[in-house]
């Protein structure tokens, strides 16, 4: 058996939900259970789905991989990444594995607060 104790499924159809399932327990050991509103962290679900949203964009002429991600984010241009292409970040070759500063639960929670600590970070490694 894995560590997973707990999930959720939610998918909409046209705006509607039509599946949203939650099962399992909240924590390791078991005592929590898992509820509707439970709050976890996604981690690395979301890769598909921008990569997908990533190429439609080139599909259209909107986006173009091997620009900088300065051209569409100037802030990103911050410490070292001007010239970092869009490709980089879509194939982990950033540098940017993590945010080197210790921030708290509700930050994550805070979209300009998550944008600009992204933006000022330096990459790790070149």
């Amino acid at each position: 058996m894995g560590v997973e104790v707990g999930a959720s499924f939610a998918a909409t159809v046209d705006g509607e939900l039509v599946v949203d399932l939650w099962g399992g327990y909240a924590d390791a050991a078991r005592t929590r259970p898992w509820t509707r509103d439970t709050i976890v962290n996604v981690f690395s679900t979301t890769k598909a789905m921008t990569a997908l949203c990533a190429h439609m964009l080139v599909d259209r002429g909107l986006l173009d991989l091997d620009a900088p991600v300065a051209r569409y984010w100037p802030e990103f241009a911050q410490n070292g990444k001007r010239a970092l292409p869009v490709h980089y970040l879509l194939s982990h070759r950033a540098g940017l594995a993590a945010i080197r500063q210790p921030l708290p639960t509700e930050a994550f929670y805070d979209w300009d607060r998550m944008v600009g600590a992204l933006a000022a970070e330096t990459p790790w490694w070149e």
